[in-house]
């Protein structure tokens, strides 16, 4: 990837034993780009035990450690990026096509912070249908797996992810955005893996996600929905 002085997006990659996802996504990224030398790419590995920081160094992008979770590592990235717009990716996760484009001209309609809609790599009609509700702006309809842009003046005056949520950060952090700012949900699909859902059964997880979702609008804490995930729901990774 050429190397710009000043990037317009960076892209920050939280992983975790990706390596096989990565070998897809980062050329993925920028052949789907319609100006990829302002891209940034960033991977945040969280102490894999495979290639995943090697590998994405190999394939042109900056990669450092964390500690593991993703709100530590979705910080520690934010840290690192040089661009105006922070745009947090999940490695099994591709935007749709001149993403950089779609994303730069939302931001410069005086859109703060944004997502894609969401399209399982599914032919399930149940994910289907909850996929489908991922085109209306309201917060109970967001989720990490739709990625999120968000400008660097809004990023640093929220105060990025909150360290304390070890699961849910996406959503909390995403709350936070619709109280103080502007969000948009472009319309244009994001193709991410159903992976958790072929491994934990697609009834079983959502009603888990569903109860995770009941849990923090009750006010619950951190550690509680961190519990509660541990206890019901089995690891990707």
């Amino acid at each position: 990837m050429k190397k710009s002085s000043s990037p317009q997006i960076s892209i920050i990659i939280p992983v975790l034993n990706e390596e096989e996802n990565l070998k897809i996504l980062i050329p993925f990224l920028r052949n789907r780009a319609k100006e990829a030398d302002l891209l940034e790419i960033i991977v945040v590995d969280g102490g894999s035990s495979d290639t995943s920081a090697e590998l994405a160094l190999s394939l042109g992008a900056k990669a450092i450690s964390s500690n593991k979770g993703r709100a530590l590592q979705m910080n520690a990235g934010a840290g690192e990026a040089r661009g105006r717009i922070l745009y947090f990716l999940h490695a099994d996760s591709f935007p749709p096509e001149n993403f950089d484009e779609l994303i730069q001209q939302a931001v410069e309609k005086d859109t703060d912070a944004g997502c894609f809609r969401l399209k399982f790599d599914s032919q399930s009609l149940f994910l289907g249908f909850f996929a489908w509700f991922s085109r209306f702006n309201f917060q109970i309809c967001r989720g990490g797996d739709q990625s999120l842009f968000i400008s660097r003046s809004l990023f640093d005056s929220l105060g990025g992810f909150n360290e304390a949520y070890r699961v849910y950060e996406d959503n909390e952090f995403v709350g936070r955005i619709y109280r103080k700012a502007n969000f948009r949900v472009l319309p244009f699909d994001l193709l991410t893996s159903a992976r958790k859902y072929r491994l934990n059964g697609r009834f079983r997880l959502q009603y888990h996600f569903a109860c995770i979702h009941y849990l923090y609008f009750r006010g619950k804490g951190p550690e509680v929905l961190y519990a509660y995930y541990t206890r019901h729901i089995r690891q990707v990774r």
